[in-house]
């Protein structure tokens, strides 16, 4: 039986390329979406005429409902997790943090931060070998933001980034001798459009000049380490934050 992945975020940019190199490496793929369904059928159609098994799964993780029904779906359809990529996360229009209102930081954090823990549950529950699990690994997508701090443009989300780097330290030595691996990735100035949902598409052009290798970074970048961090090859590698910025 094929090793089986759950990618939150999947239908499109790093979730997207992830979902693409996992199937290519052997995973069964599951991906969660919030709202864009087509976006998600896409990609799924793709493994699939590809002879890869994957599936769509709609799921608004700041739910603990909803993340139960994603992960029972994934249990019934593709069987035993071996694991997770909470890789999920929005963010909303540039401003300074005097202009944030409570809806917004509400619905940055309780994507971002506690839909990846809600997920992250869900996987040791059944990754576990305290829960009779068989072991597996789990990467959370951070952002290089939770360093740099955002300033002027996305503080809330820098900080909710911040959170997920604390969070993948504490959860990595909670369940180091359990058989799961925890790690996170740190993206810089990527292309995706979760620039364009900020309110600046060209963003990484603007920014271009403050990254030590003078470009952007593609999704399959992240991708790649996302899948060196799942891999038997990444063995001794928990709890740790791998940047992947272009040297920001």
């Amino acid at each position: 039986m094929s090793k089986v992945i759950l990618i939150t975020g999947g239908s499109r940019g790093i979730g997207a390329a992830t979902a693409r190199l996992a199937a290519a490496d052997g995973y069964a793929v599951a991906i969660a979406y919030h709202q864009n369904v087509q976006a998600a059928r896409t990609v799924v159609d793709e493994l699939l005429a590809d002879g890869h098994r994957a599936i769509a799964v709609q799921a608004d993780i700041a739910s603990e409902q909803a993340v139960g029904h994603l992960f029972t779906t994934v249990d019934q359809q593709l069987g035993e997790l071996s694991g997770l990529v909470n890789n999920a996360g929005v963010l909303d229009k540039q401003c300074r943090v005097d202009a944030i209102d409570v809806d917004r930081m509400q619905r940055i954090f309780s994507t971002n931060i506690i839909g990846s823990f809600l997920c992250a549950q869900q996987a040791v529950r059944r990754m576990s070998t305290r829960y009779q699990g068989n072991g597996g690994a789990i990467v959370n997508v951070s952002s290089i933001a939770s360093r740099t701090g955002s300033p002027n443009e996305y503080v809330d989300y820098a900080a909710s980034k911040g959170a997920i780097d604390s969070f993948t330290i504490g959860l990595a030595k909670e369940v180091a001798a359990e058989g799961i691996r925890v790690n996170a990735v740190r993206p810089g100035f990527i292309d995706t459009d979760i620039h364009a949902s900020g309110g600046e598409a060209n963003r990484i052009q603007r920014q271009q000049q403050v990254i030590p290798m003078q470009r952007g970074g593609q999704p399959e970048e992240v991708a790649r380490t996302i899948l060196w961090l799942l891999s038997d090859q990444a063995s001794f590698c928990t709890g740790s934050l791998v940047d992947v910025s272009g040297g920001i």
